[in-house]
């Protein structure tokens, strides 16, 4: 294909009036914004177009033949779903050229409504597997935003595979947890990052313990502070991988700023455009890009595994700081207990009682649950160091064992699906159908990974909570898509889990208890942090870190068999104290993988018990003491995550 600038598109971010003009002064292609809903930049209210602004916006991007998408990406919450549908009814009157989007809702109203507005898959649909992109082009999705981890010759096969139109990210600040995998800010400070408002926890310094050893703690550093990324070095490969849609990332930065990105990319891209094979960095242009930088630069996975030079350690250049480290809230939270005294029970059938369900990390641990109380146990997927991955045995162990019993048996699979996972799911799913006693379904973590076993297998299937459930919208997506029951989001308040439950016709699973991950890095951190030989450090690697935050709070850190690292909040989820208040729920969960079988049977039978008859205040207290870590009540403390 021939290179013109109809083959390459410039995309420029902004978030007022003047850097939307100086974008397109500069030679921006497109612009992408948002309103002043909806979108993932809503902490300042200086920034992002009010109604009118936006079709001021449209109107003058389209004058000056630049393109204008608007940003819809943040996941919807009920209250919200009313002002959603008008504002896209707006949107569908002033004509955009696409609108970006991270929540099924979106998706399904907009075909419901009629609206003709081509639909991009956000960064927050954390797109990286060909099935995703197939099923997302069944609804109308022309682009996607591929995901932060890929490297470019993934991007480049999955484009080819596919044919859609792809954009990445080349210029700005980066995420190193998994984009839209990240709840740390919504369940710590009640303001999602899923939903424009985070404060940035990856951004804190912390240290490094050894899990256990309380006496020897690491220097305090930026440790999950990722540097910008800067590809103005590698346009060649970029153009060359097909990439369509070049982005630079910078909502909330000042029209100067933008000016300046925009115009030396723009540059570099004509002059490649013009003379390809004579094409050299213009090295004036990279040493005042340089000399202007927030962070330091990083081309991250494009190229290479993650590295110690990859991450800001000093925090010296970081440009603002969002929040401080704060205690997470406790099992006694004063302000959960009084959201809860004036709150109401989720609706239920009294005469039917919600299943209990147990992940868990091995088969003595899933034996222990399941004679303990437990209707349901989820097996497989990721497995942490040291234990070993799943083997076919296992699994058919643990369903004869459990069908005796006439309980359940549910496989889970990895939360993230690139070539490789798919691959092996593919195979594992091809000898588990022809098992004689079989699974009773199988749990998914993405859009791609429910297309697949929806090919290569029949048994039903459940979502986890990586699709961020927030409203009854996307739930009916997902019932339209097959799925027979789905996992809410950890970032709900129980005000807006009460009214998606109550709106739903799909039933809901609701975590109620164990250790959960506040974010998911697609590396080893604790590898890239103690500088590991993968080849001889054996036993350090099998070794368990925690991270240490400046309030003292201590995350535990473990790493599965894909090398990506699991980083936990501090406290276990412990809703024991207000189980009455989700007994309408279809299905209540225990993440017991951190569980060792004799705690896994413990806390089985405790909440088996409570399920069946009345809360104990002697084994509340008896919890509290037996648990391996602090008990906590995570965004319960919350009326309700902040709207976006």
């Amino acid at each position: 294909m021939l290179l013109n600038r109809k083959t390459v598109e410039l995309l420029a971010p902004a978030g007022t009036w003047d850097a939307f003009t100086a974008a397109i002064d500069a030679g921006a292609d497109a612009v992408y914004l948002g309103g002043k809903h909806f979108n993932m930049r809503v902490h300042n209210n200086d920034f992002n177009f009010d109604d009118s602004q936006l079709k001021q916006a449209v109107e003058y991007a389209h004058n000056h033949e630049v393109k204008l998408y608007i940003t819809l990406n943040n996941l919807i919450s009920e209250e919200e779903l009313p002002t959603l549908k008008d504002y896209l009814k707006y949107l569908n009157k002033i004509k955009p050229d696409a609108i970006l989007v991270q929540d099924f809702a979106v998706v399904r109203f907009v075909r419901e409504l009629g609206i003709n507005i081509p639909m991009h898959a956000s960064i927050m649909m954390n797109t990286h597997n060909v099935h995703a992109i197939e099923e997302l082009k069944k609804y109308g999705i022309t682009r996607v935003v591929v995901s932060r981890e890929l490297s470019l010759n993934e991007v480049k096969l999955l484009r080819e595979q596919t044919g859609i139109e792809t954009e990445y990210f080349i210029h700005g600040d980066m995420c190193i947890a998994e984009s839209g995998q990240c709840i740390h800010s919504g369940v710590l400070f009640g303001q999602s990052g899923n939903r424009g408002r985070c404060l940035k926890p990856c951004r804190w310094s912390w240290s490094l313990q050894i899990e256990g050893d309380n006496t020897k703690k690491s220097d305090s550093k930026h440790r999950l502070a990722l540097n910008d990324m800067c590809m103005y070095r590698h346009l060649p490969e970029l153009i060359n991988a097909g990439i369509y849609s070049f982005k630079i990332e910078g909502r909330m930065r000042p029209p100067e700023f933008i000016r300046r990105i925009v115009s030396t990319y723009r540059r570099a891209i004509d002059r490649y455009i013009a003379d390809p094979t004579g094409y050299a960095t213009d090295e004036a242009d990279w040493q005042e890009l340089y000399n202007n930088r927030v962070r330091d630069f990083t081309t991250v996975l494009a190229f290479s595994r993650m590295s110690a030079n990859d991450i800001g350690w000093s925090g010296e250049r970081e440009p603002k700081v969002f929040s401080r480290a704060v205690k997470e809230a406790d099992i006694d939270d004063k302000s959960a207990a009084e959201i809860f005294d004036i709150s109401v029970p989720i609706n239920s059938d009294t005469n039917k009682k919600p299943r209990l369900s147990i992940r868990v990390a091995t088969v003595e641990s899933a034996k222990a649950a399941l004679d303990n109380g437990a209707d349901v146990v989820y097996v497989g997927g990721e497995s942490f160091l040291p234990l070993k991955p799943w083997k076919l045995a296992d699994y058919s162990d643990i369903i004869c064992y459990a069908h005796s019993l006439n309980k359940k048996v549910i496989l889970n699979t990895p939360r993230t699906t690139y070539n490789r996972e798919c691959n092996e799911l593919e195979q594992l799913f091809s000898k588990i159908e022809i098992f004689t006693d079989k699974p009773d379904g199988v749990m998914v973590s993405n859009l791609g990974s429910l297309k697949l076993l929806k090919q290569v297998s029949s048994l039903p299937i459940q979502t986890d909570l990586s699709f961020n459930l927030f409203n009854h919208e996307t739930a009916a997506f997902l019932k339209d898509s097959g799925v027979v029951q789905a996992a809410s989001s950890l970032e709900l308040s129980y005000t807006q889990l009460k009214t998606l439950i109550d709106s739903s016709t799909l039933p809901i699973e609701v975590v109620i208890h164990g250790a959960y991950e506040s974010m998911i890095c697609d590396h080893n951190f604790v590898d890239l942090d103690c500088n590991l030989n993968e080849w001889t450090d054996f036993d350090r690697l099998a070794q368990h870190y925690v991270l240490v935050d400046d309030a003292g709070e201590r995350h535990y850190i473990r790493v599965d068999q894909f090398g990506r690292s699991h980083i936990y909040f501090a406290k276990d989820l412990c809703l024991y104290k207000y189980l009455e208040y989700f007994m309408g729920a279809s299905s209540l969960r225990i993440e017991a993988q951190l569980y060792s079988p004799e705690f896994t049977a413990y806390v089985t039978k405790v909440y088996r018990e409570t399920i069946n008859r009345t809360y104990s205040e002697e084994t509340f207290k008896e919890l509290q003491i037996k648990s391996p870590r602090p008990l906590g009540v995570g965004v319960y403390r919350f009326k309700q995550s902040r709207n976006s």
